[in-house]
Formats: structure tokens, sequence, C-alpha cells
């Protein structure tokens, strides 16, 4: 027994390492200590209750909610509810072998027309009731009947859930779940948002059922590289969908609070100004010529004026919209900030971020402004610059730090390298935020390489990139 006990104590410890190295890998910072924390707080609970084991470890290393989805995908990978198709699709096909034994008949069908309908009768049934305990076991059985795909080749997963997803249809179900609940005496928004919000968390459960299914097949840490989505912080914004988007959106406030607070705690770390030799001589006197204290000049007040100049085509548009309200939800850590777009044409849009403006206006404002900054109807960085050099040099001065975004790729047109350069020569400081992965910069139209030997060129693809450099920015 205590050999067996042992070996229990083993695996869970493996379990957790494990756990905890997927966390760090989809970019959640789990330090030793809350590593030691975690373990501490575990050994005060029964891992048997596993809704107790999930909350100890929510409690222990998550720091912020927008890590949560990530968190609970990867806690039901390492964690999971079930094994195969659980107690009740084990009991199910138990009770059916004995119906089929009794009737002479065989196995019964998994997979028809009225094995479908019987079971969108069970799911629409649950989803009106919200029952979760029901919903679960039958997320699972969805999977198993009509997600599986038997018979692949190697390398691919037998199980899928949007071929379930496809065959089950749940979305169709809404209009006589919003009936349902119409009778219960919901309003017909209330009734909407309700039916909607169920059949999502349903969809969620049958997405988690499958990664489940094939983490029993490939390993967690399989699934945990390949098919997890990372955190909203470290998801690149390229590759961003609507609802991500959204997200990302809501972050962006929150964001800025923390990177305010860091900047005001490292200015006051940073308060003192450079050693006043004469002064720290003159009182050594006191203490036979021994500096025992030293004394500092008063640290001259800085902060940076800052120009921005943004790519607005395609998909960078993203990027640049999440930068400029980032840079201007911190405008009180900087001087003075001018914004300016273009796609071919340059507009100024600094008069769009007034202090205290709603994301959801800006955004509508800054899109309405950049419907039109198109001349020619494609990327021309050449023209853009040689533009803003035309019409807003003076913007730039010896005291202005230049940012530049956008990924470089100029459609093979005329790069007006030497008026890059005069810019980033008369600014303090330039840099240009690329939202591409290194690896493809110089690849295609790609101007990467060229302008980055002028100015210097950063990786900037999700929010935990683009929080550190506007914090260093700011510094």
């Amino acid at each position: 027994m205590d050999s067996q006990g042992a070996a229990a104590r083993s695996g869970l410890l493996d379990r957790h390492i494990a756990f905890l190295e997927a966390l760090r890998g989809a970019g959640l910072s789990v330090s030793l200590a809350e590593d030691l924390d975690a373990v501490s707080a575990l050994t005060s609970v029964e891992w048997t209750d596993r809704a107790i084991v999930h909350d100890v470890y929510a409690a222990t290393l998550l720091k912020r909610h927008a890590q949560r989805p990530t968190f609970e995908a990867l806690f039901d990978l390492y964690f999971p509810r079930m094994v195969g198709g659980g107690v009740a699709e084990a009991q199910r096909q138990a009770d059916a072998a004995e119906e089929g034994a009794e009737d002479g008949a065989g196995s019964p069908v998994r997979d028809n027309g009225a094995a479908l309908d019987a079971f969108r009768a069970q799911l629409q049934e649950a989803l009106e009731q919200g029952d979760q305990q029901r919903l679960q076991e039958l997320a699972a059985e969805m999977v198993g009947r009509f997600g599986a795909m038997p018979g692949r080749g190697p390398g691919l997963s037998s199980w899928s859930a949007y071929t379930a997803l496809q065959r089950v249809a749940p979305s169709e179900l809404i209009d006589r779940i919003v009936a349902a609940l119409l009778g219960e005496g919901l309003t017909e928004e209330e009734a909407q948002r309700t039916a909607g919000r169920r059949i999502g968390a349903f969809t969620a459960t049958v997405e988690a059922d499958a990664r489940r299914r094939i983490a029993e097949e490939k390993g967690a840490q399989h699934v945990a590289s390949v098919a997890l989505r990372p955190s909203i912080d470290r998801l690149d914004f390229t590759s961003a969908r609507k609802a991500d988007l959204e997200e990302m959106r809501r972050e962006i406030y929150p964001l800025a609070r923390r990177l305010a607070a860091r900047l005001t705690k490292e200015h006051h770390a940073r308060r003192r100004g450079p050693l006043d030799f004469r002064h720290t001589v003159r009182a050594s006197m006191s203490t036979g010529g021994v500096p025992i204290a030293t004394h500092h000049r008063p640290k001259r007040p800085h902060r940076t004026e800052l120009v921005v100049l943004c790519d607005v085509s395609g998909s960078v548009a993203n990027f640049a919209q999440f930068t400029l309200l980032l840079v201007f939800a911190m405008r009180e850590a900087f001087q003075k900030v001018r914004a300016f777009t273009f796609i071919d044409h340059v507009h100024e849009v600094t008069h769009h971020f007034t202090p205290g403006a709603d994301v959801v206006d800006v955004m509508a404002d800054l899109a309405a402004s950049t419907s039109h900054a198109a001349l020619w109807g494609r990327t021309n960085y050449g023209r853009a610059l040689t533009k803003f050099a035309e019409d807003h040099g003076d913007a730039i001065g010896p005291k202005t730090s230049l940012l530049i975004l956008g990924d470089a790729r100029s459609n093979y047109s005329d790069l007006a390298g030497d008026v890059l350069k005069e810019m980033a020569s008369t600014a303090r400081h330039a840099w240009w935020l690329n939202p591409e992965h290194v690896r493809n910069w110089g690849t295609g139209d790609s101007a990467a390489r060229t302008y980055g030997d002028i100015v210097d060129m950063v990786e900037c693809r999700n929010l935990a990139q683009l929080a550190e450099f506007v914090h260093d920015l700011a510094l």
C-alpha cells in the first residue's frame, strides 16, 4: 500500500510540474515562489475533489482575469473531468448492450437520422433548463458519437469537435430555446442573450472535451503546444478574431493603469540625480575626509515628446489602433503626443484621443478618419514618409521621440530611405514597431531590413510586447 501511495504522489508531482510548465509556455508568468505556494496550499486540501484543486491553483497562480481562459483550458487538459467517455457513457453502453442481448439484436446505432434527432431533443431540453451537469455529459457523448473519426492516418487525431458541431448544429436550436425562455417570463432581449450564452458555453465544452480525448491519445503537452490559443496578452494582433479584439480593447485601460503604477514606483526609486562631488567632499570634512554620506544634484524632470506615425492598412490596422489607444491612455507619462495615420497619404488623428473619451467612440472616429487615408489604394511607405516630411516636418524636433508603426511591406514601391534618415537624425530617438515575426522581415515585399538599418526595428506582435516597449519608452 505504501509503494502504491508513493507512486501516486510521484505521479501527482509529475503532473503538477508539467501543468506549471504548460502555463509558462502559454505566456503566464509562474514564479518559483508561486509554485511553492501552490504546493503548500495543495498539501492542505483533498486531491480527490477536483473543484477544490482547481480553486487552489487559480488562487495561487493567476494574476489577471485575462489569463483565466488559458488557465481553464490547460487545467482541463492536465486534470480532466473524466477519462474516455466517462462514467455516464460507460453506463449507457452497458445498458444498451444489455437491452440488445435481451432483444437478440446487435449494438445500437450511434449515428443516423433517428439517433441525431433523439440527441438533439435531449440537448434542447438541457439547454432550456440550463442543466450544467447534463450539458457536460451531453458534450462528452456528442464528441464520442458524432465527432469520432476512426482510421485516420498517422499524426491525425481520432476526434473532431468541428465535425461533431457541424453534425448536431446546436446553434440551430436557438429559436426553440428562446421560445421556452419567453414562456418562463423573460423578455425577448433577455431570452436571446441567455440562449446565445448557453449555446456558446456548450460549444466551448464540446471543444474542451475533444481536446481532452486528443490529449489521451497524444499527451497533454502536445495539445497544449499546438491546439490551445495563447492568453489574450500573448495573442498576435494579426491573427486575432473579432471576439479577441473586443477582449484586447477591454484590456487596454487596465494595462495602462498597471504600467502607470509601475512607472511611478520606478521613477520614485530613481529619484536621485547625478552625484554632487563637491558637496559630498565638503560634507566629508566632518568625518575626517571619509565620504560616509553621498550628496546628489536634483534630478531634472524629463518626459518624452512623442510623435506616432501609423500604417492603418489591412491587418496591421488593429495593431496600430491598439498602440495608439495604449499610448493615449498613458498620455500623462509623456509631455506631448501627436499621432498621424497613413496608407499612402498622411492624416493627423491626435484630436480623436481626448481625455476621458470612450474606447468604442474613439475606435469609430478613428475608423472614419482612416477610411479616406488612401489616395492610391495601396500601402506606399515612401510616399507617406515624403508627405509627412513635407506637411508635418515641424512635428519632429531634438526633444521628440519618433515612433513608426507598420509591417514595412512596401508593395515594391520607392522606400524614401533618405527621408526617413533625415527624420531620424532630427528626432531625439526613433523606433519602428513591426507586428510581424522577425523571421518574416525581408521576405517578399518587406523592407523591414532596409528600414531597420536606419531606425531601431522592434518586433511587437502582442499586448505583452507592446506593454514592455511603452513602459521603456516612457521611463
